[in-house]
């Protein structure tokens, strides 16, 4: 008989714990949640204490099998899913199904993959956590009452296939509200004007600050030209040089949240994708020395706590690797957020001899680079502040003051391993006091105000954790929930309600107010923690949620608006001057006469920058002529956007997609490139020759010459925030 058996979720845990614990356990992988509520009813006994009626879930009947016929051979059970509230669920529900067997049972808890990991967590197994498990069956029990009554109400109101959750309901409405703020703005002009001096020691720039004291704001190029004018007129002297040192501390090492922002930031990766490959790295990769080894700790925590051991193993590292010079005198300690969980660490390394350098054979492009950016960020975590000299110089010219900054950096620091965008220099030439200087010239530059961006993957899982939404395991679904619903698309990087969207976060906002209020949300969560930490009862939360819960949503029943009848657009009809009202059709929202079905007059509409909505003109003709019957191709949309389609439609059923009128750079092709979506819904544009002609490109192309060598067009990049059109051929790159 063995002597344990191990329970995990993950199949590859079970090769990466068998390779250590030795012949006298057994591991097993429940492979996921073996049970969970019902898909076709509520599954919660509402009237009897929101008592869940858990179920098998389907193909799970032969896991449970294996894995009492496993128990039945041990001595003693433990149960070692991830460290957090899911963990601890499907803990629960595997013992629950091993209790007839009257084995002992213990909770184990691996926050690291490793020999040390393993062989600690075995040392002191611990019991299952009631109130965690309490806490994530609020959590379960709160999001199917929330998704199973409204989602139903959205199919009624809207159209079927749609969601509703009182989570992701909330993201959708913060990145809906930031694009009415959008629509709202107003951009108002501004100027500001730069002076350029000479000197013996080299040239630099200033930068007009106050006139008598007070800011000075040039509104119009009218303003600015009367000051420029009075400048121009000025002695200009130097009246006061500050220098002083300073320092900058390395980030904290990662959390769930800050690694998904970083590794968009500089990798692209969305959220989804970057947990997806912090799994891998997690629960193990095959090496040839020491078999399968989890590579970082457990990568769903808001902690950034560092254990003793790894912080001593940081500063060996520092020191063999960089110097005494990049040691701090005392260890970096960093503050977790109130509701951090301290018993997990930060997301850090198992080990520093696996440099990112040494992984390179065994893992792939994205898994290398995300691992190099948290090996990074950890050991920089623990590094000497980076210095820096700042330097101000202050003039005066008559009634007019001026300042130029720059700084040198003195020492790097964390910078020499983990560089950020902030550390640009700019040298300042030595000036003293009151020493004269030459004006070069004078340059106004014009700015408007921008709108408040849209929220990128990052920002907005930046913003829900500062509101207290969401937790570490939750903030990869909830974005990628809102995009897979069809509410939310990718827009150069940034999340923009789709029209679905906007409608379906109107309707909800007009009806459950309160439900998808942040604040609420954040509420929420806080009660979740507290039943967890036994300061709340699991029954008291839900009775007080469902009570108000169900009062709002018989109502909504009754008063919501239907998008299936339509909705009022302000829009009159072209065909008989009646009101238009918006619908909802496969292919998403399209304007109808309210007076269907005795006017059937249907037009698409887009909006405009301030949300007004714009109708599209029915189709439109493209110059082109249809290659079968010979009529003119027009533009059509449907539910993958527009397309070309022949005028005589439905005798002529020939489409086509659209075409950019940019050639194919492939030599000797005849084609052009048109605009493709793929099945991740990402835009691509390939060769209308395709597939005799195999160009793709994954770059917008921009219908620009190149001005260099003459490339017959350029694409759009964005790099570091900021927009380029560059040729693929030469060197040319220009910030657009």
């Amino acid at each position: 008989m063995k002597k344990g058996l191990i329970i995990v979720e993950s199949p590859t845990k079970v090769r990466t714990i068998k390779k250590i614990v030795g012949k006298n356990f057994e591991v097993a992988a429940s492979v996921g949640h073996i049970k969970d509520l019902p898909k076709s009813r509520l599954g919660v006994k509402v009237d009897n204490g929101f008592e869940p009626e858990y179920v098998t879930i389907r193909g799970k009947k032969e896991v449970i099998k294996k894995l009492k016929a496993a128990a039945k051979k041990a001595e003693e059970i433990y149960l070692g899913p991830d460290p957090d509230r899911e963990g601890e669920a499907i803990a629960w529900h595997i013992a629950e199904e091993l209790k007839d067997l009257n084995k002992p049972v213990k909770r184990l808890l691996l926050y690291e993959l490793t020999e040390k990991g393993i062989k600690e967590a075995l040392a002191k197994p611990g019991e299952l956590d009631r109130k965690k498990f309490e806490s994530q069956q609020a959590r379960r029990i709160l999001d199917r009452l929330v998704g199973y009554n409204l989602s139903p109400l959205l199919w009624e109101k809207v159209k079927r296939g749609l969601s509703a959750g009182r989570v992701q309901s909330v993201a959708l409405r913060l990145i809906c509200e930031r694009e009415r703020e959008r629509e709202a703005f107003e951009p108002e002009e501004y100027w500001t004007i730069e002076l350029y001096f000479e000197t013996d020691e080299g040239s630099f720039v200033a930068k007009l600050k106050r006139y008598k004291g007070k800011p000075v704001k040039p509104k119009s190029e009218a303003e600015a030209k009367a000051i420029v004018e009075d400048l121009l007129r000025q002695t200009f002297k130097v009246s006061r040089v500050e220098r002083k040192e300073v320092k900058r501390k390395p980030p904290a090492p990662f959390i769930t949240s800050t690694l998904q922002q970083e590794a968009w930031r500089r990798l692209r990766f969305s959220a989804k994708k970057t947990m997806l490959l912090a799994q891998r790295l997690y629960e193990g990769i095959e090496l040839v020395d020491e078999g399968a080894v989890g590579l970082i700790t457990y990568m769903r925590t808001d902690s950034v706590r560092v254990a003793k051991e790894a912080q001593d193993a940081a500063r060996a590292f520092i020191e063999a690797n960089f110097g005494k010079d990049y040691l701090p005198k005392k260890t970096h300690v960093f503050k977790s957020r109130k509701t951090a969980q301290e018993a997990h660490e930060a997301i850090r390394p198992t080990s520093l001899s696996r440099t990112p350098e040494s992984l390179k054979a065994y893992l792939g492009k994205d898994e290398l680079a995300l691992y190099d950016l948290i090996f990074r960020r950890f050991v920089a975590s623990q590094m000497a502040e980076a210095r820096f000299e700042r330097t101000e110089i202050h003039i005066v010219g008559g009634d007019y003051e001026l300042l130029a900054s720059g700084q040198r950096l003195v020492h790097p620091g964390f910078l020499a391993l983990y560089r950020t965008d902030e550390e640009e220099e700019a040298n300042l030439p030595q000036v003293e006091e009151g020493a004269l200087l030459k004006l070069q010239k004078i340059d106004p530059k014009q700015h408007f105000t921008q709108p408040p961006p849209r929220y990128t993957e990052a920002s907005l899982i930046r913003t829900l954790e500062e509101k207290g939404i969401g937790r570490p395991s939750t903030y990869a679904q909830i974005v990628s929930t809102i995009k897979d619903r069809g509410y939310v698309e990718t827009d150069k990087g940034y999340l923009k309600p789709t029209e679905l969207g906007l409608l379906v976060n109107d309707l909800l906002i007009a009806h459950f107010p309160d439900i998808i209020e942040t604040g609420f949300t954040a509420r929420l969560e806080e009660a979740l923690d507290q039943i967890e930490e036994g300061k709340r009862e699991r029954v008291e939360l839900l009775r007080s949620f469902y009570e108000t819960f169900e009062e709002v949503l018989q109502r909504a029943k009754e008063e919501m608006a239907s998008l299936k009848a339509g909705v009022p657009s302000g829009i009159k009809c072209p065909a008989c001057g009646e009101e238009m009202i918006i619908r909802m059709g496969r292919a998403g929202a399209f304007l109808a006469c309210s007076r269907y079905p005795d006017c059937k007059e249907t037009r698409d509409y887009v909006r405009d920058e301030k949300g007004a909505i714009k109708v599209v003109e029915k189709n439109r003709e493209t110059g082109e002529v249809c290659e079968k019957c010979g009529r003119p191709m027009v533009i059509k949309r449907g539910r993958f956007g527009e397309f070309m389609a022949c005028s005589g439609y439905p005798e002529c059923k020939n489409t086509k997609p659209i075409s950019t009128g940019i050639p194919c750079p492939e030599e000797g092709c005849n084609g052009t490139l048109i605009k493709r979506r793929a099945r991740n819904k990402k835009i691509y544009y390939r060769c209308s020759n395709a597939p005799k002609c195999e160009f793709i490109l994954w770059d917008e192309p921009i219908k620009e010459e190149c001005p260099q060598c003459k490339a017959p067009f350029l694409v759009r990049k964005k790099q570091r925030r900021k927009e380029y059109k560059v040729c693929l051929k030469c060197d040319y790159k220009e910030e657009l």
